[in-house]
């Protein structure tokens, strides 16, 4: 029944480190992320302010930490990217219509660039019919409008498209839409699991 899957990247593909990101804030003088950082991360991650404009806001209440210290900490959540999971997109990217939908900003995704290099996220992007990020059109899941800018750009039907995703909170989301879904459980499955855990039988296209 399934021809196009959606993935998420962090904690799909791209291992995240949450612990050392909170511990990078703590050493510079963060100790708790208010409403106040969400409601920036938000501006940040739907494209609302640049990174410098991120990197100040987050500044005027650790005005002792530099721009670059704070960037630092921001990034020390981003880990490593298995390369047995690029080899498993890859095989399915040749029977399947494949896109990403992150909640990202520039920030990491510079930094996740940086650290795999060129010809790695270049056949990692080359996966996808389509990658989007949110900093780039303005929305991010949970919200409707994420899920709804692909439907709207490539002709997909939700009942045949499975959305693959860490945050509860997105697939029920997408669910909510008539897509299939599955929430990865970090820690206890992986992606390339996807088969063997029967989360939907993709061989019946």
């Amino acid at each position: 029944m399934v021809n196009a899957i959606i993935f998420d990247l962090g904690d799909v593909f791209l291992n995240k480190n949450k612990d050392a990101k909170v511990e990078a804030f703590a050493e510079l003088g963060l100790t708790a992320w208010t409403d106040e950082h969400e409601k920036l991360e938000k501006k940040f991650e739907t494209g609302k302010i640049d990174s410098e404009g991120f990197l100040k806001g987050i500044q005027q209440t650790i005005p002792n930490a530099s721009l670059k210290e704070i960037k630092a900490a921001w990034n020390a959540g981003i880990d490593d990217f298995p390369l047995y999971r690029l080899e498993f997109l890859q095989n399915l990217s040749h029977n399947y219509r494949l896109f990403l939908l992150s909640n990202t900003d520039p920030i990491h995704i510079e930094k996740f660039e940086r650290d795999v290099e060129a010809s790695f996220y270049g056949d990692f992007y080359q996966c996808f019919e389509k990658v989007y990020f949110s900093h780039e059109i303005g929305v991010r899941k949970p919200d409707a409008k994420a899920f709804n800018f692909i439907i709207n750009k490539h002709d997909i039907q939700p009942k045949r498209t499975l959305v693959v995703d860490d945050k509860k909170f997105n697939t029920d989301a997408a669910e909510e839409l008539g897509f299939q879904v599955w929430n990865l459980k970090v820690g206890e499955e992986d992606v390339v699991d996807l088969f063997d855990k029967k989360v939907i039988n993709l061989d019946e296209k």
